[in-house]
């Protein structure tokens, strides 16, 4: 893989990974998945419908999450309600051990301890 792909990839599993997060709490339909993350992060994520959605589709074709149209129940229209599988649940625990080596590792070059000095 080139650096690019690598980096694609670096990206697309930390969306990823935030989003089967997100989930874990309940369906959502992708404004709502959004907006957590946006909130949880302190506005600091800013989720692009271009990143977001492409992902939600990703992870569906992956068997991670399902979709289905309901109504909203403080609107009279229909989203998009996406939900987290057993297999989304599993990859969620697998992601997220990926993501604490990953920066454990940036942190012990950024902070390196006493010892490693």
């Amino acid at each position: 893989m080139g650096k690019t792909q690598d980096r694609t990839a670096l990206l697309q599993g930390t969306l990823d990974m935030l989003i089967l997060r997100t989930l874990l709490y309940g369906p959502a339909h992708g404004h709502q998945i959004g907006k957590q993350i946006q909130r949880t992060t302190n506005e600091f994520l800013q989720m692009q419908h271009g990143s977001l959605y492409p992902a939600l589709h990703r992870l569906e074709r992956r068997g991670w999450v399902v979709s289905k149209w309901e109504m909203a129940p403080d609107r009279n229209r229909e989203f998009k309600y996406y939900r987290l599988t057993e297999k989304g649940k599993k990859q969620l625990v697998v992601e997220e051990s990926k993501w604490k080596r990953m920066a454990e590792a940036v942190a012990r070059v950024m902070w390196p301890s006493a010892e490693e000095s």
